[in-house]
């Protein structure tokens, strides 16, 4: 009987190179805040990267095409009163970005079209809500304006920024810190990852648990969660012997898992990133100097080995282009941003081909940045799928509209009915007396 030895795979032979010096971004002094999250965000347009700043938090927003050596003076974003702990570009407008901080606050900001000229210190909209840092922010993947945050007082917020308001609290259901918050391909459900081991699964708007797994890795140190495209989780963490692993989950069977791997004993928390279109999930771990990658099928063992890429340098954080930033003519399949201490330098993971045209295999239609449904759609109870776009002739980003915020005050409704009450008290007095 003939038996395959080597699994067949398209991404076996994925090819990572770091972009030559003059390509990377240089002089950046790259934030050391100790916080486990990836401190850079990539589109199309921009990178983004938190930086060390003095008396109170800043991040940098530099166009793609702005590489070389960064001037101390060059402009940057801040408005935070404390340090910026996380970052995410908004996937419906690629000049939108939000940013959490220790000084408890969530900040949304319009970055001009051709990047910054002068330092912006005044976002769009100040979210409060949070009474301890904000270290987790992301955006909703197919509703407009709709904003997750998690804070260190074991609180998810989810914001309706469009009018800044705090339309969904889940109080109670993390005893301890967040360590990871990811929303599944329709926004419907949410998991996360928190320190007291547990993996969670949420349904945000009936603010119920539908999902959990106590103990999912029984090591003490941060673990992480994010959703595949087919509803299934994958998870990072340490076993007791402090070994690293990675898991996946059923959401509906959660007590057992459908696979772990044990990797090595490094003690950097393993930052996964996943592309729904291939099924790849690339791993990178704070501290280490490789990408691991890994293809995730629907045959055992389910999550298979593809290669790792290694450099000679450990990288502080990592960005992760989404698809439609990518070159599909040189078949560029995944584009990392990784920080250095002084430095930025994109890495590319490339499917050899000998053919020049375009490759539909490795590129299936792809979320494109428009949303599928308005914030007031997604709270009323209605979900939309991602809409997909071809990669065919390559991405051309369209016109981002401004971002607008009506902002529905709660001081001023509260005195709007304060007013109203007072106004028909005396109307009562006045008419006693004239009686």
């Amino acid at each position: 009987m003939f038996r395959r030895v080597v699994r067949a795979s398209k991404f076996r032979h994925v090819f990572g190179q770091a972009l030559k010096n003059d390509q990377c971004y240089d002089d950046i002094r790259v934030s050391r805040v100790t916080w486990d999250s990836s401190f850079c965000a990539v589109n199309p347009k921009f990178v983004a990267i938190i930086i060390e700043a003095s008396g109170g938090g800043a991040f940098l927003v530099l166009p793609l095409n702005k590489s070389g050596r960064i001037d101390k003076a060059y402009p940057t974003v801040c408005g935070h009163t404390g340090p910026v702990l996380d970052i995410d570009w908004c996937p419906h407008n690629d000049q939108v970005i939000a940013s959490g901080s220790e000084d408890c606050t969530v900040m949304v900001w319009q970055i001009p079209e051709n990047g910054l000229v002068t330092g912006l210190s005044e976002p769009v909209v100040v979210l409060e809500g949070h009474s301890k840092r904000v270290g987790i922010i992301t955006w909703h993947p197919t509703a407009r304006n709709v904003l997750l945050s998690a804070g260190c007082d074991n609180l998810i917020i989810i914001w309706n920024v469009g009018t800044g308001e705090a339309m969904i609290q889940l109080e109670d259901m993390h005893p301890d810190v967040i360590f990871s918050a990811c929303w599944n391909r329709n926004g419907s459900l949410i998991c996360t990852a928190c320190k007291d081991k547990t993996i969670r699964v949420i349904d945000p708007r009936k603010e119920e648990i539908v999902g959990e797994k106590e103990k999912a890795h029984e090591g003490a140190r941060p673990m992480r969660a994010i959703f595949l495209s087919d509803g299934n989780v994958f998870t990072t963490g340490f076993s007791r012997m402090s070994e690293r692993q990675l898991a996946l989950w059923n959401p509906q069977a959660m007590d057992e898992a459908i696979s772990v791997h044990e990797m090595d004993t490094s003690n950097g928390v393993l930052l996964p990133f996943y592309d729904p279109d291939t099924n790849v999930v690339y791993l990178c771990g704070k501290g280490d100097s490789s990408i691991r990658y890994f293809e995730i099928t629907d045959e055992a063992p389910f999550v298979h080995y593809l290669n790792t890429f290694t450099t000679k340098e450990p990288q502080r954080g990592m960005g992760y282009m989404p698809k439609r930033g990518l070159d599909v003519n040189k078949c560029e399949i995944a584009r990392f941003y990784k920080l250095h201490e002084r430095k930025c330098e994109p890495i590319i993971m490339t499917v050899p081909r000998k053919s020049d045209l375009f490759q539909d295999d490795l590129y299936p239609d792809t979320a494109g940045p428009d949303c599928a449904i308005e914030a007031e759609d997604w709270f009323e109870g209605k979900n939309g799928e991602p809409i997909l776009i071809s990669l065919k002739n390559g991405y051309v980003p369209g016109k981002n509209r401004d971002l607008k915020v009506v902002k529905k005050n709660i001081l001023d409704n509260k005195l709007s009915k304060n007013t109203e009450k007072r106004d028909s008290v005396m109307g009562q007095f006045f008419f006693f007396l004239s009686g």
